[in-house]
């Protein structure tokens, strides 16, 4: 578990990573440790590139986690967010890649991530991911992102 001191973007001005690969996902210590809670981020202007075409790709992403000794620290998680914009990976990849690497860095008890992704050549993709069952006993709202529906 880092300290305080470790944590590499809080406080200090840093330069957004050139790839999701070159992004550090900080963690702190969760002071609530042995409490059962759930925390959400939500992204909901999230984009990357389409790896074939290099046009841009738009979701909203809503990330859900119950924290065991450590909690995601979020500056460091929206420079790892905008570390996207300038790559190229599907949907897919995309979503599923960014649930296991918070889950790699913080050990949660749980994580799951909903992708809910703009159309792309008229067909929208949502995907989601988790890394199991929720702990019994944690309350878990809906993602609160309703199916895309277009203009109509």
């Amino acid at each position: 578990m880092p300290e305080l001191s470790e944590i590499t973007t809080l406080g200090r001005t840093v330069e957004t990573p050139a790839s999701p690969e070159a992004a550090v996902i900080d963690v702190v210590p969760n002071p609530q440790q042995g409490t059962l809670f759930a925390a959400r981020f939500v992204a909901p202007e999230f984009t990357s590139l389409c790896p074939v075409t290099g046009q841009p790709d738009f979701g909203h992403l809503v990330i859900d986690y119950a924290p065991d000794a450590s909690l995601i620290e979020s500056k460091s998680l929206k420079l790892f967010l905008t570390s996207f914009r300038n790559h190229g990976a599907f949907h897919e990849d995309c979503t599923v890649g960014i649930g296991r690497r918070l889950a790699e860095a913080a050990k949660p008890l749980w994580l799951r991530i909903g992708g809910y992704w703009y159309p792309r050549g008229g067909i929208p993709i949502d995907v989601f991911w988790q890394t199991g069952a929720p702990p019994e006993g944690l309350w878990l709202p809906d993602q609160g992102v309703p199916p895309y529906r277009g203009r109509g």
